[in-house]
């Protein structure tokens, strides 16, 4: 009853025409509603599958937890929780690349190839975050964004046409499917997050960035599309799997 109380309250602080706020707040409940669905599907699979359903209920999970105070500091402060965002995504943005090798462990992937992955998902969110929250004037944004995104499509050309399309296509079937996927996932839903990192800072794209939209309600419908999806493809392809094994 407590709980339910505290939930109340803090719902009754969110206003009508509040978009940031609501969206803070349908982030954190899908976020739960689908950790709660990855693990309780775990024991469904067999072995080579129940790690990627658990990093993915892990992803989710730690998404929820970091909405929740993100929710709250924006009711209470009216400002973007950058330093809490950041933090929820140096943890489940290299859990993202890590699905990569786990559904790879099947045509023989290296645990190299994953750590140049994290590694990569490191550079490209500490550089993110230098140029959001601690070089913000002149050209900082600008320079800092630039090196991102660089880390970002050295990425993408990883999974598109690197080490681990080849791996996907030695794999075939629901995996080589699942890779796909993923990698749609990198190129187009993770393409929100420059959108956002630009709505919120100065530098020549001014005139690119002007959408008319707020940052975090960019990042917030990016994050729920992003990892909830992540772990759903990932889930699609060990019940395809299984059904194939049957």
């Amino acid at each position: 009853m407590k709980i339910l109380t505290i939930l109340l309250a803090d719902v009754s602080k969110i206003a009508t025409d509040d978009y940031v706020g609501f969206t803070f707040f349908v982030g954190c409940m899908a976020m739960m509603a689908a950790s709660a669905f990855f693990f309780l599907s775990m024991n469904s699979f067999d072995k080579k599958w129940r790690t990627s359903i658990l990093v993915s209920g892990l992803i989710t999970f730690i998404a929820a937890v970091h909405y929740w105070y993100m929710r709250d500091y924006w009711a209470a402060v009216g400002e973007s929780p950058t330093f809490f965002r950041y933090v929820d995504w140096v943890l489940t943005v290299p859990l993202m690349c890590v699905e990569f090798y786990l559904i790879l462990k099947v045509a023989g992937a290296k645990k190299a190839m994953m750590w140049k992955l994290i590694f990569l998902s490191v550079v490209m969110l500490v550089t993110g975050y230098f140029g959001e929250a601690v070089y913000t004037t002149g050209n900082g944004p600008a320079v800092w964004g630039l090196i991102s995104g660089l880390a970002y499509f050295a990425i993408a050309y990883m999974i598109w046409f690197g080490e681990a399309k080849q791996l996907a296509e030695q794999a075939g079937g629901a995996v080589l499917k699942a890779h796909k996927t993923l990698c749609w996932f990198v190129l187009v839903g993770w393409a929100i997050y420059p959108l956002g990192y630009m709505a919120g800072t100065e530098g020549w794209y001014d005139g690119i960035a002007n959408l008319g939209l707020n940052m975090d309600v960019i990042y917030n419908i990016g994050d729920a599309v992003n990892k909830i999806g992540f772990g759903l493809v990932v889930y699609g392809a060990a019940v395809a799997a299984s059904s194939d094994e049957a």
